[in-house]
C-alpha cells in the first residue's frame, strides 16, 4: 500500500514538473515573441534619433559644425515653403527602372494612390534606414491600394545596388540631374564645405554623374488618383523623415 502511495506521489510530482516546464517554455516563447514584435515596431524616428546620437558622439567638431551650417543653409533658402505643397498638381514623369523599363507616375495612378519619396543616395545612412522602414511598411501601403515609388539623383548602377542591398520590392528610379526633383521644387545646393567633405569621403559627384553638388530634400508626397498632392512631408533637415506607419494611417483615412 505504501509503495502505491509513493508511486502516486512521484507521478503527480512528475506531471506537475512537466506542466511547469511546459508553462515556463511557453512563457519564454511569449516573451521572445513580444520582444520580436517590439523590435519590429520600433519607429523609424527612434532609429534616426539613435543615428543622430551616434554621429554626435563620434564626429569631430569641424564636421558637426559644417553639417549643422549646411542644414541651416537649406532652412534659410526657403525651399520647404516654395516646394510643391498639398493641393498642388503633382508633375508627371517617366523614368526607367532597374530593368530599363519606363515607369510613369500617371500609369501608377491608374491603379491607385502613390507614395512618392526621395532619398539622397545609398551612401546616406539615414536614407538606408528609411528605405528599410518603407520596405517593412510596403504591404500596408498596398493593403490601402497605394504603390510606393522612390527617386534618387544617383546613377542607375548606384540605385540598382541600393535596391539590391536593401532587398527593396518597390520601384527605385534614378532621377539623374534631379530633373524631376526640380519640377517638384525640392532641389538645393550643398554648401561648399559640405560638398567638399562628401566628395572627399565617398565621391558624391561620381555617384550622381555630375558636378552640380545638388541634392533633393528627403521629401515624401502622397498623390491621389487625380494627380493631386494630398500629403507632403518637407523638412530642411535630411535626418528627419516621414514615419511609414503614419503614411499608412493617412492612406486609411483618405
Amino acid at each position: 500500500m505504501r509503495i502505491k502511495v509513493l508511486t502516486a506521489i512521484f507521478a503527480s510530482c512528475l506531471i506537475v514538473s512537466c506542466h511547469n516546464g511546459k508553462q515556463t517554455q511557453q512563457e519564454e516563447n511569449n516573451d521572445k515573441a513580444q520582444d520580436m514584435k517590439k523590435e519590429k515596431s520600433t519607429s523609424l524616428k527612434s532609429k534616426l534619433e539613435d543615428k543622430k546620437t551616434n554621429f554626435t558622439l563620434k564626429a569631430d567638431d569641424t564636421k558637426k559644425r559644417a553639417y549643422r551650417e549646411g542644414i541651416e543653409s537649406v532652412e534659410k533658402s526657403g525651399i520647404v515653403k516654395s516646394a510643391k505643397q498639398i493641393g498642388d498638381k503633382a508633375p508627371d514623369f517617366t523614368l526607367n527602372n532597374a530593368l530599363g523599363e519606363p515607369v510613369s507616375l500617371s500609369e501608377y495612378l491608374k491603379e491607385g494612390k502613390v507614395v512618392l519619396t526621395w532619398y539622397r543616395g545609398g551612401w546616406c545612412p539615414y536614407c538606408n534606414l528609411t528605405l528599410n522602414a518603407l520596405q517593412e511598411e510596403l504591404s500596408n501601403f498596398k493593403a490601402q491600394g497605394a504603390n510606393l515609388i522612390a527617386l534618387t539623383p544617383e546613377l542607375p548602377d548606384e540605385s540598382i545596388s541600393t535596391s539590391e542591398k536593401n532587398d527593396l520590392a518597390f520601384e527605385v528610379l534614378s532621377d539623374v540631374g534631379n530633373k524631376i526633383a526640380k519640377e517638384y521644387g525640392i532641389v538645393f545646393e550643398l554648401t561648399d564645405e559640405v560638398a567638399g567633405m562628401y566628395n572627399q569621403s565617398f565621391e558624391l559627384n561620381a555617384h550622381n554623374g555630375d558636378a552640380s553638388n545638388q541634392l533633393p530634400l528627403a521629401a515624401t508626397y502622397i498623390i491621389d488618383q487625380n494627380g493631386e498632392i494630398i500629403y507632403a512631408f518637407l523638412d530642411a533637415d535630411y535626418r528627419n523623415r516621414a514615419e511609414p506607419s503614419e503614411l499608412t494611417s493617412f492612406l486609411k483615412n483618405h
